[in-house]
């Protein structure tokens, strides 16, 4: 059984945004009988392996959690957040599975809300693999790899189908997207399902762009990504974006 843990990083030293103070709160209301561990460089080492010594260097901070919440999960087990996830009820339901997550898109799982036992072996994979990547690359550029990509990629090898739909991966549980990150109409008009456990509110805080994603701008953005990347695929998607990207230069 998975234990009553909330895991979240803060990496950086930085003040907490107002969204990002919102957001533990609404953990403490609706989760209050959960321990809350914050991640940071006082209780965890940032040089604990190349990939994020280089993020941390590098001033990467979401990428250095990308380690950090694997770690934290396999050593005390419980439930990983994203610091822009809201909480709208209790998720105690789900503690009885060994592992869980849902898709943020149908071909994608969301790593902004990850549950796991406490040395699941799936952990020790990821870990594994991080152990052996570098984040800045031969060429000098950085390794922007997210791990939606990483594990589901993963996921994928193991058997996952890419269709957004409830299904069990070995014994990792992966829930509709509408569960932990809500749908695209949703997004759109900052109303999430009574479906939804939580919201995601894509801060992107490792992006360099300086979008406003709380916006009705940055709310449109999303909802035309999400649906792109729900009809055609992450990587058709990334192919295609890669393309204008490529003829703009």
């Amino acid at each position: 059984m998975i234990p009553k843990i909330i895991h979240y990083c803060w990496f950086g030293r930085n003040e907490k945004s107002g969204l990002v103070k919102s957001c533990i709160e609404s953990w403490k209301k609706y989760l209050p009988d959960y321990e809350i561990i914050e991640w940071n460089e006082d209780n965890f080492d940032v040089n604990i392996c190349q990939y994020t010594k280089e993020a941390y260097e590098a001033g990467k901070w979401a990428f250095v959690s990308d380690y950090a919440r694997l770690y934290a999960l396999q050593q005390m087990g419980g439930v990983y957040f994203d610091t822009d996830i809201e909480a709208l009820k209790p998720i105690d339901e789900f503690l009885d599975n060994k592992a869980f997550t849902g898709f943020e898109v149908k071909d994608c799982i969301v790593t902004a809300v990850l549950g796991f036992e406490k040395n699941h072996p799936l952990l020790g994979e990821l870990i594994d693999t991080y152990n052996h990547m570098s984040f800045i690359n031969e060429d000098g550029s950085l390794n922007m790899t997210t791990n939606v990509t990483l594990i589901s990629n993963k996921l994928k090898e193991m058997g996952m189908i890419s269709n957004g739909k409830e299904q069990l991966v070995g014994d990792l549980k992966i829930y509709p997207q509408i569960y932990f990150c809500p749908n695209n109409f949703s997004r759109l008009w900052n109303k999430p399902s009574k479906k939804s456990y939580v919201i995601h509110h894509f801060d992107c805080s490792w992006r360099a762009s300086s979008t406003n994603n709380s916006s009705l701008k940055g709310r449109i953005r999303r909802y035309i990504v999400g649906s792109m990347r729900n009809t055609f695929g992450s990587e058709n998607f990334a192919s295609f974006r890669d393309l204008i990207k490529g003829k703009d230069k």
